[in-house]
C-alpha cells in the first residue's frame, strides 16, 4: 500500500514528459498563425495614360426636314433618296398654274388701283371731290401692292429648292399629291461637317473634369487607319438611362468621306491624361491621422513572404475622391491596398496570394 502512490507518482510524470513536447507545439502554433494576410499593391505612375474604346454613329451636321410655305397639289418630286444635291438644286416643286394665276389677279388689280388713285387726285385737286376719298384710294393702291408681292412670294414658295449642299435622307411625301403647307416633303442631311457621336460614362467625365482634355481618334476601314477628332460640343446633362453625357466630334476633310452616311457605326478611342508626376493610389489604401495628415502602410520585406507594415507619410490630391494621386513614394514600392485601417505601424504581416487548395 505505500509504492502505490510511488507508482502511480512514476506514471503522472511520465506521461507529462510525452505528451509535453507536443503541448509546446501546440502552443507554437498560433505564433505562426497571428502573421495576417495583406493584399499588396504597387502604385502606378499616374502620368500615364489611359485609353477607353466606345461605339459611335455618323450622324450629319444638322438634318432638316423641307416643307412648303403654301398648300397645293405636289407636281414634281425628282430627288431621290441617296442623292447628293447642290445648294440652290430644285428638289420639289407644286403645280403653279393656280399660284401664276393669283400673280396675275394682283397684277391687275394694283394697275386699276393705281388708276383709281390718280383719278381721285385728280378730282380732289380740282375740289369735285374730298381729300378723304383720294386718301381712300391711296390706301387701296397700297394694298393692291401688297398683294402683289404676297402673291409673287407664294409663286416662289411653291418650290423647294435644297438649302445647303447635302444629301436627301428620305422622301417624306408621295408625288402628285394635295399637299398643306408646313407639311414635310424631304429630309435632307448637311454633310458638310461629318460628325460622330458617342456616349461617355458619367464617371470618365468626372475622372477628367473637362472633356476638351480628352483625345479622341476614330477608326475607320474604309479611310485606312485612325483619324483625329475635334470636340465640337457635348451636353451638359446625363441620359435618362446610363448615366452618360452624349459628345459630338467631328471628323477632319478626309478621302472618301462621301461614304460615311449617317447612322454608320465607328469605333472611337478616347485617351485620358493622367497628372504630371506622382504616384496614383485607390482610396481605400489612404489613411488619415489625427493631425489630418495622410499616410499609407508600406510593406517591409523580412523574407520571401512575410514582411512588417511602417507607417509612411505622404501628401496627397485628388479630382475625383475614389482615386489619389501621391507624392512621398519610392517607385516600387508596395502599399497595402485595402484594409490598412485595420492594420497598425509595425505590425508583421505576410503577402495574401489569394486562396489555395492544398491536396492530400
Amino acid at each position: 500500500m505505500i509504492r502505490a502512490p510511488r507508482a502511480t507518482g512514476a506514471f503522472v510524470a511520465a506521461l507529462l514528459a510525452i505528451t509535453s513536447p507536443a503541448l509546446a507545439q501546440e502552443e507554437a502554433a498560433p505564433e505562426a498563425e497571428t502573421l495576417r494576410p495583406v493584399r499588396l499593391i504597387q502604385p502606378e505612375q499616374a502620368g500615364a495614360t489611359l485609353s477607353r474604346s466606345f461605339f459611335g454613329r455618323i450622324v450629319a451636321r444638322e438634318t432638316v426636314d423641307l416643307s412648303f410655305e403654301v398648300s397645293g397639289k405636289l407636281q414634281i418630286l425628282e430627288a431621290t433618296e441617296g442623292d447628293q444635291v447642290v445648294e440652290g438644286d430644285v428638289l420639289a416643286q407644286l403645280d403653279l398654274a393656280p399660284f401664276e394665276r393669283a400673280v396675275e389677279r394682283a397684277e391687275l388689280s394694283l394697275l386699276q388701283a393705281e388708276r383709281d388713285a390718280e383719278r381721285a387726285n385728280a378730282l380732289a385737286r380740282s375740289n369735285a371731290t374730298s381729300r378723304v376719298q383720294a386718301d381712300d384710294a391711296e390706301t387701296a393702291r397700297d394694298l393692291a401692292e401688297v398683294a402683289l408681292r404676297e402673291a409673287r412670294d407664294n409663286l416662289e414658295d411653291a418650290t423647294i429648292r435644297a438649302p445647303f449642299t447635302g444629301l436627301v435622307a428620305s422622301r417624306i411625301a408621295a408625288n402628285f399629291s394635295n399637299v398643306t403647307a408646313g407639311q414635310p416633303i424631304l429630309r435632307l442631311h448637311d454633310m458638310s461637317q461629318v460628325r460622330v457621336e458617342i456616349d461617355v460614362p458619367e464617371r470618365l467625365v468626372q475622372r477628367v473634369g473637362n472633356p476638351q482634355r480628352i483625345d479622341f481618334s476614330a477608326s475607320l476601314p474604309a479611310i485606312g487607319g485612325d483619324v483625329p477628332l475635334e470636340l465640337v460640343e457635348f451636353q451638359a446633362e446625363t441620359t435618362a438611362i446610363g448615366q452618360s453625357y452624349t459628345v459630338t466630334l467631328v471628323l477632319p476633310p478626309v478621302r472618301l468621306a462621301s461614304m460615311l452616311v449617317p447612322g454608320s457605326s465607328v469605333t472611337v478611342t478616347a485617351t485620358l491624361p493622367g497628372a504630371d508626376d506622382g504616384l496614383s493610389l485607390p482610396a481605400s489604401a489612404v489613411l488619415s491621422g489625427p493631425d489630418r495628415g495622410a499616410a499609407v502602410l508600406a510593406f517591409e520585406p523580412a523574407g520571401a513572404e512575410e514582411g512588417t507594415l511602417r507607417r509612411v507619410a505622404v501628401d496627397i490630391r485628388s479630382e475625383t475622391g475614389t482615386e489619389f494621386v501621391v507624392d512621398g513614394l519610392p517607385q516600387g514600392a508596395e502599399i497595402v491596398g485595402a484594409g490598412a485601417h485595420l492594420l497598425r505601424d509595425g505590425q508583421a504581416v505576410r503577402r495574401y496570394n489569394g486562396l489555395t487548395v492544398e491536396e492530400e
